[in-house]
């Protein structure tokens, strides 16, 4: 038997240049829409179980209405991210729809128990908070799709860090120098109230302070990797080279004495120290940044009422039950009834915790969703977190890389700080749960933290720019001669 013939040149033709062109690369975009549509079904079915949890099991003109404002907002930012981010991480837009989802029927089902309250005593009933929260969100994605077209490049905010650091730190300070009457709720002083306008502005002073010390960082970087002393094995900075975290030290103290904002001045400063040591990969930096803390807690209960009351109603709750102890108790009390599978959606009884919908949203969830769903909810920003820090590991620039760490380790010290404060872990704080909780600053402010990081992720992602090749000059080209051969002129050989 013979051998198979080998196949001819014509078999498998090769293009010019005798390499197959590369495939074109992926975008994940449609990735990014299946889970969009994902997200929007949890979201519909959640809203339609709130409704049938009522006593009178009637459907509501509300499910069409906040389900077609969610699939609007979030199909416009999808389209914003596949024209102006192509090659963005796709689970980080919707991650942030099911998790502004779900805030959205947890503030919905509040609602209903609000109108339900009001109804039984004869009140008058209050406004629906989730129309506000749509309307929240629609200026939020606004924000995130302004962004994503007018920052071409995340690398130019660098540029202007000192000015954004300047305006983050003049944000930090205005509610302090402000009258009660327009900064002040519940005792902390964080908000600036005109007549019908309210902000928080501590809440987009942590993403300008983010920028501000990424920037810094990376341009001081000899100053804080100087050589200095070795102690227990540690390398701790010199001393003449503590002043930056110094003078951050300083800022989250103020903020702490003059607004009474336990939980700004602990996110901001937990986050600078982190992107301290992602920047020099020094264990000392982060020994004395948690002495410093410590110290800075110390004196601020020894000084300071406030503080001392929030470690005593952290201590001891039950103590002044009907005071100061009333939140955190009726939180635990909720945490408890909801055991590990929930009471189910619109079956618990959220609204007796103050401030269910904003500080304790994650009550809600416990006490409804069950410890189940509450992990399900944490394992969300957990992804989201983790896809953050690839970001950072992947793109190649030193301040992208910490930029991108930065924003995301304050989402996962938010949280913890949100989540310790409501399970007695940690004193209470007052800080929001990220893309959850009810209210505009903090929606406005982690749309724009999502849109750098999604800018981010697209410079990371994306192919490196192919060359032109450039023609080849005259005096080296080639030489080639023609012969004629029967007749017709063809290409002969090189010499």
């Amino acid at each position: 038997m013979s051998a198979p013939s080998p196949p001819s040149a014509g078999a498998f033709p090769s293009p010019p240049g005798g390499f197959a062109p590369a495939p074109p690369p992926s975008t994940k975009r449609n990735v990014e829409l299946l889970l969009l549509a994902a997200a929007a079904v949890i979201t519909t079915v959640s809203l339609f179980l709130v409704e049938a949890s009522r006593q009178e099991q009637s459907i509501t003109v509300d499910i069409a209405k906040y389900g077609l404002a969610y699939l609007g907002l979030f199909g416009v930012a999808h389209l914003a991210v596949r024209r102006f981010a192509p090659f963005a991480d796709p689970l980080l837009l919707p991650i942030v729809a099911l998790l502004n989802g779900l805030g959205l029927v947890l503030i919905h089902r509040l609602d209903l128990a609000d109108q339900q309250t009001a109804a039984y005593n004869s009140w008058a009933l209050p406004s629906p908070d989730a129309n506000q929260q749509i309307l929240w969100t629609a200026l939020g994605t606004l924000v995130f799709i302004t962004l994503l077209i007018a920052l071409r490049d995340y690398r130019t905010l660098a540029r202007y860090s000192y000015t954004l650091g300047l305006i983050g730190l003049v944000a930090l300070a205005i509610p302090a120098i402000l009258p009660s009457k327009f900064s002040e709720t519940n005792g902390a002083k964080i908000w600036i109230r005109l007549p019908g306008f309210s902000v928080q502005p501590g809440e987009f002073a942590k993403i300008l302070l983010i920028i501000f010390f990424a920037s810094v960082l990376v341009a001081k970087r000899e100053l804080f990797t100087a050589a200095g002393r070795h102690v227990l094995g540690m390398e701790f900075p010199r001393g003449r080279d503590l002043g930056p975290i110094l003078a951050v030290w300083i800022v989250c103290i103020g903020v702490l004495v003059f607004e009474k904002d336990l939980g700004t001045s602990l996110l901001i400063f937990s986050t600078v120290l982190v992107m301290l040591y992602i920047a020099t990969e020094r264990v000392g930096w982060l020994v004395i940044g948690g002495g410093l803390l410590a110290l800075g807690f110390f004196f601020a209960y020894q000084l300071f009422g406030h503080v001392r009351v929030r470690v005593e109603t952290w201590l001891h709750p039950f103590d002044d039950y009907n005071n100061t102890g009333y939140q955190i108790s009726q939180s635990l009390f909720g945490l408890a009834t909801g055991g590990l599978a929930g009471t189910g959606l619109g079956s618990g009884r959220p609204n007796q915790v103050p401030f269910a919908k904003t500080d304790f949203i994650v009550t809600t969830i416990g006490e409804e969703l069950g410890l189940i769903g509450l992990t399900a909810v944490l394992v969300l920003f957990l992804v989201f977190v983790v896809r953050g820090l690839r970001t950072a590991l992947a793109v190649r620039d030193s301040f992208g890389k910490l930029l991108a760490a930065g924003l995301s380790f304050t989402i996962a010290i938010q949280l913890f700080v949100v989540v310790g404060g409501v399970t007695k872990l940690i004193p209470l704080t007052g800080l929001t749960t990220p893309f959850m909780s009810y209210g505009g600053s903090s929606l406005l402010a982690n749309y724009a933290l999502l849109a750098l990081l999604i800018k981010i992720s697209d410079a990371a992602r994306a192919p490196a720019p192919v060359r032109k090749k450039e023609p080849a000059p005259i005096a080296d080209a080639q030489t080639e001669f023609l012969r004629r051969d029967a007749g017709r002129p063809e290409a002969g050989a090189v010499i």
